[in-house]
Protein backbone atom coordinates (compact mmCIF):
# COMPACT_ATOMS: atom_id res chain seq x y z
CA UNK A 1 0.00 0.00 0.00
CA UNK A 2 1.34 3.38 -1.12
CA UNK A 3 0.47 4.85 2.49
CA UNK A 4 2.48 1.99 4.42
CA UNK A 5 5.28 3.88 5.88
CA UNK A 6 7.09 -0.36 6.28
CA UNK A 7 6.61 -0.66 2.45
CA UNK A 8 7.60 3.41 1.54
CA UNK A 9 10.60 2.27 3.62
CA UNK A 10 11.06 -1.06 1.98
CA UNK A 11 10.97 0.64 -1.59
CA UNK A 12 13.67 3.43 -0.93
CA UNK A 13 15.40 0.59 0.93
CA UNK A 14 15.16 -1.66 -2.22
CA UNK A 15 16.46 1.41 -4.39
CA UNK A 16 19.48 1.29 -2.65
CA UNK A 17 18.59 4.12 0.71
CA UNK A 18 20.78 2.77 3.26
CA UNK A 19 18.83 4.86 5.57
CA UNK A 20 15.58 3.26 4.94
CA UNK A 21 17.73 0.25 5.59
CA UNK A 22 18.50 0.94 9.14
CA UNK A 23 14.93 2.43 9.58
CA UNK A 24 13.68 -1.11 8.67
CA UNK A 25 16.34 -3.46 10.67
CA UNK A 26 16.76 -0.67 13.57
CA UNK A 27 14.06 -2.24 15.72
CA UNK A 28 15.06 -6.05 15.39
CA UNK A 29 18.95 -5.36 16.07
CA UNK A 30 19.10 -5.74 19.81
CA UNK A 31 17.08 -8.84 19.65
CA UNK A 32 19.04 -9.63 17.18
CA UNK A 33 21.88 -9.71 19.00
CA UNK A 34 20.65 -11.79 21.61
CA UNK A 35 19.22 -14.28 19.51
CA UNK A 36 23.10 -14.58 18.20
CA UNK A 37 24.51 -14.36 21.72
CA UNK A 38 22.13 -17.92 23.38
CA UNK A 39 23.18 -19.54 20.11
CA UNK A 40 26.65 -18.70 20.07
CA UNK A 41 27.73 -17.82 23.94
CA UNK A 42 30.19 -15.21 23.16
CA UNK A 43 29.31 -11.57 22.79
CA UNK A 44 31.66 -10.64 20.60
CA UNK A 45 30.93 -13.43 17.92
CA UNK A 46 27.29 -12.49 18.37
CA UNK A 47 28.28 -8.41 17.05
CA UNK A 48 30.22 -10.27 14.45
CA UNK A 49 27.52 -12.54 13.31
CA UNK A 50 24.91 -9.90 13.97
CA UNK A 51 26.82 -7.34 11.09
CA UNK A 52 27.31 -10.25 8.62
CA UNK A 53 23.86 -10.90 8.72
CA UNK A 54 22.70 -7.30 8.20
CA UNK A 55 25.29 -6.68 5.73
CA UNK A 56 23.73 -9.84 3.96
CA UNK A 57 19.82 -8.28 4.20
CA UNK A 58 21.17 -5.21 2.82
CA UNK A 59 22.64 -7.20 0.03
CA UNK A 60 19.97 -9.73 -0.56
CA UNK A 61 16.72 -6.92 -0.24
CA UNK A 62 15.98 -7.46 -3.65
CA UNK A 63 15.63 -10.73 -3.37
CA UNK A 64 13.03 -10.60 -0.36
CA UNK A 65 9.52 -11.96 -1.89
CA UNK A 66 8.15 -10.50 1.37
CA UNK A 67 6.13 -13.88 1.44
CA UNK A 68 7.44 -13.67 5.52
CA UNK A 69 8.07 -10.99 7.90
CA UNK A 70 11.14 -9.16 7.55
CA UNK A 71 11.68 -10.52 11.29
CA UNK A 72 11.86 -13.87 10.19
CA UNK A 73 13.23 -13.39 7.08
CA UNK A 74 16.07 -11.86 9.14
CA UNK A 75 16.02 -14.22 11.71
CA UNK A 76 16.47 -16.59 8.95
CA UNK A 77 19.73 -15.38 8.08
CA UNK A 78 21.03 -14.78 11.55
CA UNK A 79 20.31 -18.26 12.58
CA UNK A 80 21.60 -19.67 9.35
CA UNK A 81 24.98 -17.83 10.39
CA UNK A 82 25.03 -19.12 13.84
CA UNK A 83 25.10 -22.42 12.97
CA UNK A 84 27.76 -22.07 10.70
CA UNK A 85 29.69 -20.65 13.12
CA UNK A 86 28.73 -23.51 15.78
CA UNK A 87 29.91 -26.00 13.05
CA UNK A 88 33.16 -24.12 12.28
CA UNK A 89 36.43 -25.68 13.10
CA UNK A 90 37.69 -22.79 13.73
CA UNK A 91 35.61 -21.50 16.93
CA UNK A 92 37.48 -20.51 19.80
CA UNK A 93 39.05 -22.89 22.16
CA UNK A 94 38.85 -23.02 25.82
CA UNK A 95 41.09 -20.46 27.42
CA UNK A 96 44.29 -22.11 28.78
CA UNK A 97 44.57 -22.15 32.67
CA UNK A 98 47.27 -18.82 33.10
CA UNK A 99 47.62 -17.85 36.96
CA UNK A 100 51.41 -19.11 37.93
CA UNK A 101 51.49 -20.95 40.99
CA UNK A 102 48.12 -21.15 41.40
CA UNK A 103 46.38 -24.69 41.18
CA UNK A 104 43.14 -24.97 38.60
CA UNK A 105 39.50 -26.38 39.64
CA UNK A 106 38.64 -29.87 39.04
CA UNK A 107 37.04 -29.82 35.54
CA UNK A 108 33.37 -29.57 35.62
CA UNK A 109 30.82 -30.85 32.67
CA UNK A 110 31.20 -26.95 31.84
CA UNK A 111 35.07 -27.22 30.88
CA UNK A 112 34.38 -27.34 27.07
CA UNK A 113 32.56 -23.68 27.18
CA UNK A 114 35.17 -21.51 29.86
CA UNK A 115 34.74 -18.97 26.81
CA UNK A 116 31.36 -18.24 27.58
CA UNK A 117 31.36 -14.37 28.38
CA UNK A 118 27.89 -12.47 30.39
CA UNK A 119 25.39 -10.86 28.66
CA UNK A 120 27.04 -7.31 28.80
CA UNK A 121 24.59 -5.20 28.20
CA UNK A 122 20.60 -4.62 29.43
CA UNK A 123 18.50 -7.68 28.77
CA UNK A 124 16.51 -6.37 25.51
CA UNK A 125 12.86 -5.37 25.97
CA UNK A 126 10.34 -7.37 23.40
CA UNK A 127 10.87 -6.52 20.13
CA UNK A 128 9.09 -3.44 18.46
CA UNK A 129 5.67 -4.29 19.80
CA UNK A 130 6.24 -8.12 19.26
CA UNK A 131 4.86 -10.30 22.40
CA UNK A 132 5.96 -13.87 22.54
CA UNK A 133 3.01 -16.13 22.24
CA UNK A 134 1.56 -18.64 24.96
CA UNK A 135 4.07 -21.25 23.77
CA UNK A 136 7.07 -19.22 24.46
CA UNK A 137 8.15 -20.70 27.86
CA UNK A 138 11.36 -19.25 28.59
CA UNK A 139 11.07 -15.48 30.07
CA UNK A 140 13.79 -13.11 28.50
CA UNK A 141 16.22 -12.18 31.78
CA UNK A 142 16.21 -15.67 32.01
CA UNK A 143 17.30 -16.55 28.31
CA UNK A 144 20.14 -14.54 28.86
CA UNK A 145 21.36 -15.58 32.04
CA UNK A 146 25.04 -17.16 32.15
CA UNK A 147 23.78 -20.51 33.17
CA UNK A 148 21.00 -21.11 30.63
CA UNK A 149 23.09 -19.87 27.54
CA UNK A 150 25.93 -22.20 28.91
CA UNK A 151 23.78 -24.97 29.30
CA UNK A 152 22.56 -24.17 25.43
CA UNK A 153 26.28 -24.61 24.00
CA UNK A 154 26.09 -28.84 25.65
CA UNK A 155 23.20 -29.18 23.04
CA UNK A 156 23.44 -29.97 19.13
CA UNK A 157 23.06 -26.83 17.08
CA UNK A 158 19.73 -26.72 15.42
CA UNK A 159 18.73 -28.08 19.06
CA UNK A 160 19.49 -24.44 20.57
CA UNK A 161 18.16 -22.68 17.17
CA UNK A 162 14.74 -24.67 17.41
CA UNK A 163 14.80 -24.51 21.37
CA UNK A 164 15.43 -20.28 21.25
CA UNK A 165 13.37 -19.81 18.33
CA UNK A 166 10.03 -21.68 19.69
CA UNK A 167 10.53 -21.29 23.42
CA UNK A 168 12.62 -18.10 23.64
CA UNK A 169 10.90 -15.90 21.04
CA UNK A 170 7.84 -17.37 20.59
CA UNK A 171 7.84 -18.04 16.97
CA UNK A 172 5.15 -20.85 15.77
CA UNK A 173 6.48 -24.41 14.69
CA UNK A 174 5.84 -23.92 10.97
CA UNK A 175 8.09 -20.36 11.05
CA UNK A 176 10.42 -22.33 12.39
CA UNK A 177 10.44 -24.97 10.21
CA UNK A 178 10.49 -22.00 7.10
CA UNK A 179 13.44 -20.45 8.49
CA UNK A 180 15.48 -24.10 9.47
CA UNK A 181 14.12 -25.22 5.97
CA UNK A 182 12.66 -28.55 7.67
CA UNK A 183 9.58 -30.26 8.53
CA UNK A 184 7.20 -28.98 11.25
CA UNK A 185 7.65 -32.30 12.25
CA UNK A 186 11.70 -32.23 12.58
CA UNK A 187 11.05 -29.21 14.02
CA UNK A 188 8.95 -30.64 17.30
CA UNK A 189 11.09 -33.39 17.50
CA UNK A 190 14.07 -31.27 18.11
CA UNK A 191 12.28 -29.30 20.47
CA UNK A 192 11.41 -32.69 22.31
CA UNK A 193 15.05 -33.19 22.34
CA UNK A 194 16.41 -29.73 23.14
CA UNK A 195 14.61 -30.02 26.45
CA UNK A 196 15.53 -32.81 26.81
CA UNK A 197 18.99 -32.26 26.80
CA UNK A 198 18.86 -28.96 29.05
CA UNK A 199 17.00 -31.02 31.57
CA UNK A 200 20.09 -33.91 31.77
CA UNK A 201 22.71 -30.76 31.94
CA UNK A 202 20.46 -28.90 34.69
CA UNK A 203 22.78 -28.56 38.06
CA UNK A 204 22.28 -31.76 40.32
CA UNK A 205 22.17 -30.50 44.14
CA UNK A 206 24.76 -31.94 46.12
CA UNK A 207 24.42 -34.86 48.23
CA UNK A 208 27.54 -35.22 50.71
CA UNK A 209 29.32 -32.78 53.11
CA UNK A 210 25.77 -31.16 53.89
CA UNK A 211 25.72 -28.20 56.48
CA UNK A 212 24.82 -27.84 59.97
CA UNK A 213 21.22 -26.92 59.74
CA UNK A 214 21.61 -23.10 60.68
CA UNK A 215 23.75 -22.59 58.48
CA UNK A 216 21.95 -23.93 55.79
CA UNK A 217 18.80 -22.22 56.77
CA UNK A 218 21.25 -18.78 56.69
CA UNK A 219 22.78 -20.58 53.19
CA UNK A 220 18.85 -20.30 51.76
CA UNK A 221 17.55 -17.40 52.88
CA UNK A 222 20.40 -15.76 51.09
CA UNK A 223 19.98 -17.86 47.88
CA UNK A 224 16.24 -16.74 48.45
CA UNK A 225 17.41 -13.14 48.20
CA UNK A 226 19.80 -13.58 45.64
CA UNK A 227 17.32 -15.26 43.44
CA UNK A 228 13.92 -14.17 41.99
CA UNK A 229 10.67 -16.18 41.80
CA UNK A 230 9.94 -18.22 38.98
CA UNK A 231 6.81 -17.38 38.26
CA UNK A 232 6.12 -19.25 35.01
CA UNK A 233 9.00 -21.63 34.99
CA UNK A 234 8.76 -24.76 37.01
CA UNK A 235 11.17 -27.31 35.12
CA UNK A 236 13.29 -24.54 33.91
CA UNK A 237 14.11 -22.65 37.19
CA UNK A 238 17.31 -24.03 37.78
CA UNK A 239 19.03 -21.34 34.94
CA UNK A 240 18.03 -17.98 37.34
CA UNK A 241 21.41 -17.95 39.33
Amino acid sequence: MAGDPIAVLMSRARAGDGDAFRALTEPHRDQLRAHCYRMLGSFQDADDVLQDTLLAAWQSLGGFEERASLRTWLYRIATNRCLNARRSAGRRAAREWSMPAVEPPEPTRFGEVLWLEPYPDPVPDGLAGVIPGPEARIEQTESISLAFVTALQLLPPRQVAVLVLRDVLGFHADEVAEIMDSSVDSVNSALKRARAGLQRHRPRPATTNRLPRPARSRRMRSWRNSCAPTSRLISTRWWRC
